[in-house]
């Protein structure tokens, strides 16, 4: 896989060459044997070409040239031919005489050079001796830190109070390495000898007892009591293994090995084949732990094979190989703000073999623009500020107990870095079961539930209470020692300054002005690499704090499942399908009539009974028949299918949103917290949550986009708008307003519970990556007592009574009753259907208005009607009766005849029970002598 990707970054490379209107061209030059030099140097320049935002369309051409080791003349005439070519920088990664050379090369044509020192024998390194420039402006930058090791074996030694002891070296090391350390030494009246070790350690241990009497094998034992090796971690492997098998090396031996390329490999069997105690220092890199920001630097992408351990790749590479890399990214950065600022200086080709050539003109502004740059790379920071080389460097010390055994466990004891020095304790940690008579300094920051304020008695010292103050009371229970208690000053948990020093909790045990710190802190990369923690004696998670979702009363619910156009639409549409029945109707009346003479029978035909029947039809509860021809069959047909469809979704939209609106809150996680945009939500900013955020959000291999949603409303205006200055600002804010604090799961759930109104509620996810632990200071002795009670405590179940003490499953609020829906909690209650009672009241009082205005009608109506008065002419009113029942015309099949029988008053005819009568009746007021056509239809009964 590696090689494939190798050949794949060379194929982009050389099928891609540059063209002659490339503006950016650099030279490399390393050695033959440094085959892992050229691989990264390519995969540099492959990263950078894939990347458009460091320099935009613009690429960068390079050419590598390769020369034997410890070859200055050879370096020399490369060199020359690049500049010839035309180049803007040079890179190289080789030894210390072939650097001496270039240097004076490029200080003569200008030529901005980044030198990596290599070391490839797997000894400690030695510094360069380069030669100062003659007119004061070197430009030569060393990318690799100048060696430090020397003050870090100094602070070691005075850490461990040795007065007497001796440090042996290989041949092939530079013992002028030495020579400041030596002077150190002896100003603070240490005694150190110098021994060299030839390659062939055996016979080392053979002289010495061929050429020493007894007492001077004793006095050499006890040297060897305490010793420093800076050798290969082979040779070390065996000197110490000759050590122990000549008898030389007892458990009081203390063995200290400085390398600055060491591997964990290495190291376990150094620590496998010695006797006594063993502490190792090499370098480290601490942005590698952070996973978050490994692949990630300055916005550019790092190549997977240099940034993901699971790779494997990393193990075979150098410390060199790192430095070549986060040079040709200092370099594009350099390029880059040169581009931005318009001050482009052209290549120039320089022929360094004639006296005549003249240096290259943009080549200070170069080198000072690559000065003023800063980079984070796979290293960490680099810049060249220090009179030309890379300060930033950092080593961990890690280190055994004294044992008889050869099987121990390897530990980080502390760690030195150039800014800071010495970071932890060096001590011998000797506790094996108990701490009696030891009086703890511990640092604390109020959190609930973790750390509160008790009752404190007047006169008497402030005293705590908490689930944090508990489990730390369990431990002194058991270990039997004191403590006194003080809050940290700024209210912070700590985090690292721009100067590299740390603020809060963790600058007190940083400081050594505590020895123990109790709180909510959690267990953070960052944090560990300053500080020691135990065993996590509590999960952590991230969790949602807000208040609960109150419900909307609204009377008229049952009007939601259909806008309001759609109700509009349905109410127009009943009128016009009334109308349209209602023409139809007429128009059948009257082709009836014109085809036979007389209309044909018909309920009404009036227009309010058409709209009555439409109406009827839509709330289906049927209506009169009036389908008499087919396009009134048609209509109404379309109108019942209408009717079936608009009925069928009211329906199911009514049931979704009764399910809908009886939800509790429709936050439930982050996702759904990123998609909605009601609720504003933050954190504590320059908490551990906020880089929280602010690492899932920038990460730019987090495939899902909600982190970097969260963080864009996080971070709004560098968290001013959204975030808050204090955890208890925060619960504050999301009980007052519609706001969700983001925040510990576990402070938030006890504010939950606590909470006098119970209006909070919280959501989120409970999965735990962390950890809540006790900080202690680095290399402290107590850290594996602690640990070991901690995980003691959660065997027995402790540590969960203790949590139930302050999280009980039913607290003053119950938090479960919300979140889970109760049976009875699912039925309809009166609000919902109070919309149906206001329609069914208002058409109650709409009926009986219409009544009372009917009835008024009515009587005004016939009382201001004249009765019409009645004269004695009887004859001529008994002759138009007459004339008026003469007039009936009988239809229909002639009646059976009836018996006789005894007479009968005259009356009405008896018409047949399927006749139809006609009658007509002329007003005798009337000047219009035709009588009026009057069609009656009825049903004898």
């Amino acid at each position: 896989m590696e090689l494939l990707l190798i050949c794949f970054s060379f194929w982009i490379l050389h099928c891609n060459p540059a063209n002659a209107d490339s503006i950016i061209h650099i030279g490399a030059i390393f050695e033959e044997n440094a085959v892992k030099d050229d691989e990264i140097f390519q995969l540099a320049i492959s990263d950078l070409s894939l990347n458009d935002d460091i320099l935009q369309s613009e690429k960068i051409t390079h050419s590598v040239k390769l020369i034997e080791p410890n070859n200055p003349f050879q370096a020399v005439q490369e060199a020359c031919e690049l500049m010839n070519q035309g180049i803007l920088a040079l890179v190289t990664s080789t030894g210390c005489a072939a650097a001496s050379a270039l240097q004076s090369l490029t200080d003569a044509m200008h030529i901005p050079h980044l030198f990596i020192q290599r070391n490839g024998d797997g000894g400690p390194r030695t510094a360069c001796q380069l030669n100062p420039s003659p007119d004061g402006e070197s430009y030569t930058l060393a990318a690799r830190p100048p060696v430090r090791i020397n003050d870090v074996l100094l602070t070691l030694v005075s850490e461990f109070h040795w007065q007497k002891f001796i440090i042996f070296y290989e041949s092939d090391y530079d013992i002028r390495g030495l020579q400041t350390f030596m002077d150190q030494a002896s100003r603070l009246g240490l005694d150190v000898s110098l021994q060299r070790v030839d390659r062939n350690v055996s016979r080392v241990f053979t002289d010495l007892f061929s050429t020493m009497r007894t007492e001077e094998l004793n006095r050499y034992r006890d040297t060897l009591r305490r010793a420093v090796l800076l050798m290969s971690p082979r040779g070390a492997q065996v000197f110490i293994h000759q050590a122990v098998e000549t008898n030389l090396a007892s458990k009081d031996s203390h063995w200290v090995y400085a390398n600055e390329e060491v591997s964990d490999a290495d190291i376990m069997e150094l620590i496998h084949s010695s006797l006594g105690r063993m502490t190792i220092i090499r370098q480290v890199f601490p942005l590698w732990r952070d996973t978050n920001v490994r692949c990630m630097r300055n916005n550019h992408r790092i190549s997977s094979l240099l940034c993901d351990p699971q790779e494997g790749y990393l193990q075979s590479l150098e410390v060199s190989n790192l430095y070549l890399y986060d040079s040709v990214l200092m370099l594009a950065n350099a390029f880059y703000r040169k581009l931005e600022d318009r001050k482009w200086h052209s290549m120039a080709s320089l022929n360094c073999m004639r006296k005549s050539t003249k240096p290259w003109n943009g080549g200070w502004s170069m080198l000072d623009t690559i000065q003023k740059g800063r980079i984070s790379g796979l290293t960490g920071m680099m810049d060249f500020r220090a009179e030309g080389s890379n300060s930033h460097v950092q080593f961990e010390i890690l280190g055994t107990s004294y044992s008889e055994t050869f099987m121990k466990d390897v530990k980080r004891l502390a760690s030195w870095d150039s800014t800071r020095g010495l970071n932890g304790s060096l001590k011998e940690n000797r506790i094996e079961s108990g701490m009696q008579g030891v009086t703890l300094k511990i640092v604390t920051l109020l959190e609930e539930p973790f750390v509160m304020v008790a009752e404190n008695i007047l006169g008497q010292p402030k005293r705590y209470k908490g689930f944090s103050i508990d489990v730390l009371d369990a431990l002194a229970k058991i270990l039997g020692f004191k403590y006194d208690i003080y809050q940290v000053g700024d209210g912070k948990y700590g985090s690292a300054l721009p100067n590299g020093s740390w603020n809060g909790v963790i600058g007190e045990l940083i400081g050594k002005r505590a020895d123990l710190a109790v709180s909510a802190i959690t267990i953070t990369p960052e944090r560990e690499s300053v500080v020691d923690f135990s065993k996590r004696y509590l999960d952590y998670s991230v969790g949602i704090l807000m208040r609960k979702s109150e419900e909307k009363i609204n009377i008229f619910s049952l009007l939601a499942p259909f806008d309001l156009a759609v109700w509009a639409c349905i109410a127009a549409a009943i009128p016009v399908v009334g109308i349209m029945i209602f023409l139809l109707r007429r128009i059948q009346a009257v082709r009836c009539h014109s085809n036979t003479g007389h209309p044909p029978p018909s309920t009404s035909t009036s227009l309010q009974s058409a709209i009555w029947i439409v109406y009827g039809a839509f709330v289906q509860q049927g209506s009169d028949s009036i389908l008499g021809s087919v396009a009134l069959r048609i209509v109404m047909g379309s109108w019942w299918l209408f009717t079936l469809i608009v009925c069928s979704s009211y329906t199911a939209n009514l049931a979704a949103y009764l399910t809908v609106s009886r939800m509790d809150n429709a936050v439930r996680s982050f996702q759904d917290l990123s998609k909605q945009v009601d609720l504003a939500y933050g954190t504590v900013r320059d908490s551990a949550v906020y880089e929280y955020f602010r690492a899932k959000g920038t990460n730019p291999l987090e495939q899902d986009s909600t982190f970097a949603e969260l963080w864009k409303v996080v971070n709004k205006n560098n968290g001013f708008d959204n975030s808050v200055s204090s955890p208890s600002e925060g619960i504050k804010k999301a009980k007052r307003e519609s706001y969700a604090f983001l925040w510990d799961m576990a402070v938030v759930e006890y504010a939950a519970l606590t909470d006098d109104d119970c209006t909070l509620t919280i959501a989120g996810n409970s999965m735990s990556t962390r950890g809540y632990g006790m900080a202690l200071q680095h290399g402290s002795p107590y850290r594996d007592l602690f640990s070991q009670k901690i995980l003691e405590l959660q065997e027995k179940g402790d540590l969960d009574i203790l949590k139930q003490k302050w999280w009980p499953k039913k607290g003053r609020c119950d938090l479960q009753s919300h979140t889970d829906a109760q049976p009875e909690g699912r039925a309809l209650r009166l609000h919902s259907f109070a919309g149906v009672f206001c329609i069914l009241a208002a058409g109650l009082l709409l009926a009986l208005l219409v009544a009372a205005l009917e009835t008024w009608w009515n009587s005004n109506h016939c009382r201001r009607e004249q009765p019409k008065e009645v004269t004695a002419d009887n004859s001529s009113g008994q002759a138009l009766l007459n004339q008026n029942r003469a007039m009936v015309v009988t239809t229909g099949p002639p009646a059976p005849p009836r018996p006789r029988s005894r007479p009968r008053p005259p009356g009405p005819p008896v018409l047949p029970r399927d006749a139809t009568a006609t009658l007509y009746f002329m007003d005798p007021a009337g000047a219009d002598a035709s009588p009026d056509l009057v069609e009656l239809q009825y049903t004898q009964l």
